[in-house]
This record gives C-alpha cells, sequence and structure tokens, in this order.
C-alpha cells in the first residue's frame, strides 16, 4: 500500500512538489506534542489548585488545636477526616490504631517500636489511618465487611475480629460517633 502524499504549491514556478515524510512526522510530532503539554498543563493546574485548597484545610485543623490528646480532640478529627468506623482505636507510641509501618503507601511513621509504627503525635496516626482507609479499605461498604477485611489482612491474632467487636460492644463506642 502507497501512502498518500502532500505538495507544497509554489506559485511563482507553477510547481508541485511532494513534502518529505520525515518533515510531515515532524509536523505531526510538534502538533501533538503541543497538544498534549497544552492539556497536561490544564490539567496540573487543575490539580495544583484542588492541592492548594487541600492544604488550607489541613492547615486549619492543625492550627486551631493543641497536640494534646483529648477524646473529643479524637473524636473531631475522625469525623473531620471522614474516617470510616471510627470506634476502632488503640494508643501506644501515639499509635491509636495499631498500624505497622508502611513501606508501599503514604504514611506519616517516623519508624517501628515493639513491631508496629511510631509517630510524632496522635494526629499523624489520624492521618496515617486515613491514608491506610484510602488505599486499602475502600472496597468495604459495611462494618463487617470492614472487619473481614481488617481479619484476613492486618490482623496476627486470629481472634482480633471477635475481641475487636467485643471491646466496641462493651466500650460503647458506636455512641460517640
Amino acid at each position: 500500500m502507497k501512502l498518500p502524499r502532500i505538495y507544497y504549491y509554489y506559485r511563482k514556478d507553477l510547481d508541485l512538489r511532494a513534502v518529505p515524510y520525515w518533515k510531515l512526522t515532524l509536523y505531526l510530532f510538534l502538533t501533538v506534542s503541543f497538544v498534549f503539554t497544552i492539556a497536561y498543563t490544564y490539567g496540573r493546574i487543575d490539580q495544583i489548585k484542588n492541592l492548594t485548597d487541600l492544604e488550607k484545610e489541613i492547615l486549619i485543623v492543625d492550627l486551631n488545636s493543641k497536640n494534646d490528646f483529648s477524646q473529643d480532640k479524637l473524636v473531631q478529627m475522625l469525623q473531620d477526616l471522614n474516617v470510616r468506623f471510627p470506634h476502632i482505636v488503640f494508643k501506644e507510641n501515639n499509635n491509636l490504631f495499631g498500624m505497622k509501618q508502611a513501606t508501599v503507601r503514604v504514611n506519616t511513621a517516623l519508624g517501628t517500636q515493639h513491631n508496629h509504627a511510631y509517630y510524632e503525635t496522635w494526629r499523624e496516626s489520624v492521618y496515617d489511618y486515613a491514608f491506610y482507609q484510602t488505599r486499602y479499605l475502600s472496597g468495604a461498604k459495611t462494618e463487617g465487611e470492614y472487619l473481614y477485611v481488617l481479619g484476613q489482612s492486618y490482623a496476627e491474632d486470629p481472634l482480633y475480629v471477635t475481641k475487636l467487636r467485643n471491646e466496641i460492644e462493651k466500650g460503647k463506642l458506636r455512641n460517640l460517633f
């Protein structure tokens, strides 16, 4: 199959001359690159605007509260971050959720101590838990599904889910939210 040709028309000479394929390829490449650059830049500008709004929101949360831990502050922060099933908590080394230090996803942990992540503040633990939920638990729509995923993929104790449910009921933790 023979490719169609594009010609230059030279009025002065009343002549048609074929445009070399390499020039056509270059023009096409430059045009497509220009269009993609414009599209990418426009998309990035929109993302940067959204990121700036998000950073402002997070800064407001950080600036309006102290790092002193209280149950009321924890409840409010979990609600502000829209953390699902927030009545599942644990506290040691500012680690409210018994998180292990992540190696693949974004995290806020400073390191590992006693086989669990440790954080500078309890707030860093809440942010890390929100990142964990977003990455691994977004498909769980009910508390039962959520606990099932935790039991299958996270918990080391085979009775973890049972113990967790007992603690939630005994402490009436659902009532906090």
